[in-house]
């Protein structure tokens, strides 16, 4: 952390006297508090936090350099609940424990058609489903790497990012199955191209955590297309496709090969939106982690909010899903306002069995520099895990 705090001045420096151009500086503040409660019939107690997490920092932009730091902090302020760190017999896991750390020190170089990015960084590409911030989580997460973006030609862009480590939900206290940090040499290649009917992406991605679980180390490859075409002034249809490839990595003790689908339309009517959507993360031969396994992604974004599916099980999952939902770009002084509800059955992918079916619900607005939330998710359990419900409240405020 120390050699990046130096390398992000360092370069700061460099380009402040290589440069002519006057120094911009753009201060970075966030703050969020939540109340999530979990009630898992599985287990004896509830689990309630309340936790706020605030972030702040600085950005200083100099002609096509710029250096920014950021840290924050993470406090529970009603804290019954099992954080994944600290025990807490018989309560429900919220993966939000108490941490302080530098989330965020890097440096950047753009130019008209590139953008080379090295330090402490964010990364999330595409929808996330691969390589993602899972910024729903307090501590989030984060990559020490080196990413390239590179427009190649009008429509045409490459990103490639190389990661020696990844930084994790679990803060600064982190251990063991739940580390703080897990190093490796990932690779993340996407080509994405732009076309009238929407953007077609390939992709390959090595995940290497080989010094952590070989059996997460993997390659994977694929391709995916998403776009939205107008139908009339007031009707819009938005459209996604993925398909991909998983083999086995270094070190991984399994050999396997599983396969990824997804396919997903959204009718807008006059602000209404009716969507449904089939996902499959595949099976292999049924052994655990020969299953189609994405442990960089935004996994909250999938599969329903209970997370019953983080890490996928052996014999795969099929999603089968419905939305509907309203939305307003304003009302009255409140803006993005969002109504939306969501249904999930899920199967087994190999030896094909009915494992349950999820609710979710969510409630949204933005205010000003506000965005007050309600969510409420519900499993009901057939074949696999347990029966459980979650609720959250949430207010955020950004700078």
């Amino acid at each position: 952390m120390r050699a990046l705090s130096l390398f992000t001045a360092a370069a700061l420096c460099t380009a402040t006297q290589a440069q002519a151009q006057s120094l911009d500086l753009k201060p970075l503040a966030e703050a969020r508090i939540r109340l999530e409660t979990v009630d898992q019939v599985n287990l004896p107690l509830d689990a309630t936090a309340i936790t706020t997490r605030v972030r702040g920092g600085v950005e200083a932009t100099r002609g096509r350099w710029s250096a920014l730091v950021e840290g924050q902090g993470n406090l529970a302020l009603v804290g019954d609940y099992f954080d994944g760190l600290a025990p807490a017999p018989g309560r429900p896991i919220i993966a939000d424990p108490q941490s302080i750390d530098m989330t965020r020190a890097l440096v950047r170089y753009r130019a008209p058609t590139l953008t080379v990015t090295a330090g402490r960084q964010r990364i999330a590409l595409d929808d996330e489903r691969f390589v993602g911030a899972i910024a729903f989580r307090n501590n989030g997460q984060g990559f020490d790497a080196v990413r390239g973006e590179w427009t190649v030609m009008p429509g045409l862009k490459a990103d490639v990012s190389y990661a020696w480590s990844v930084r994790t939900i679990w803060g600064v206290d982190g251990a063991g199955a739940r580390s703080r940090s897990i190093d490796g040499d990932n690779i993340f290649v996407n080509l994405s191209y732009v076309t009238p009917v929407g953007s077609v992406t390939g992709f390959g991605y090595r995940v290497d955590q080989d010094g952590f679980n070989p059996a997460l180390s993997s390659q994977t490859v694929g391709v995916r297309f998403a776009g939205s075409r107008p139908l009339s002034p007031t009707v819009r249809l938005s459209y996604q496709a993925s398909y991909a490839r998983q083999v086995d990595d270094g070190a991984n003790p399994n050999d396997y090969d599983a396969d990824y689908g997804l396919i997903d339309a959204t009718l807008d009517v006059h602000g209404v939106r009716f969507g449904a959507g089939y996902e499959v993360l595949g099976a292999s031969n049924g052994a655990p982690l020969t299953s189609f396994q994405t442990p960089l992604s935004t996994a909250f974004k999938f599969q329903g909010w209970a997370d019953r599916f983080l890490t996928t099980p052996a014999d795969g999952v099929r999603d089968l899903y419905g939305t509907i939902g309203y939305g307003r770009p304003a009302l009255g002084r409140l803006r993005d306002v969002r109504f939306t509800a969501t249904a999930h059955r899920f199967h087994s992918d190999r030896a094909v069995r009915h494992y349950g079916d999820e609710l979710n619900l969510l409630a949204s607005a933005r205010i000003d520099h506000f965005t007050l939330s309600a969510r409420y998710a519900e499993y009901f359990a057939d074949r696999f895990a347990a029966d459980g419900r979650k609720f959250w409240l949430q207010l955020d405020w950004t700078l």
